[in-house]
C-alpha cells in the first residue's frame, strides 16, 4: 500500500505535468527516499537549456511548499 507522503508527492507531480506537457515535455515519479524525490524528465525537457529551472525553481519549490517531508529533488 502506498503511503500518504508518496501519494501527496504524486499528486503534486501530476498537477505539474500539465504545464510541462503543454511544451512537449513530461515528468515521471521514480522514487522517494530519505526526503529526496527522484523524477525523470522526458520529451522536450531532455536537452532543454531550462531543465534546471523547471526542476528546481518549478517542481522542487512546489514539492517543498506542499509536502513537508520533502527536502529536495533529483533527476535520474
Amino acid at each position: 500500500m502506498e503511503n500518504s507522503v508518496v501519494k501527496k508527492i504524486k499528486e503534486v507531480i501530476e498537477r505539474t505535468r500539465v504545464f510541462l506537457q503543454q511544451d512537449g515535455g513530461d515528468v515521471e515519479y521514480v522514487d522517494f527516499k530519505d526526503g529526496i524525490v527522484y523524477v525523470r524528465l522526458t520529451g522536450a525537457c531532455v536537452g532543454c537549456s531550462a531543465i534546471n529551472v523547471t526542476l528546481y525553481d518549478g517542481i522542487e519549490s512546489i514539492l517543498l511548499a506542499e509536502v513537508p517531508e520533502v527536502i529536495g529533488i533529483e533527476h535520474v
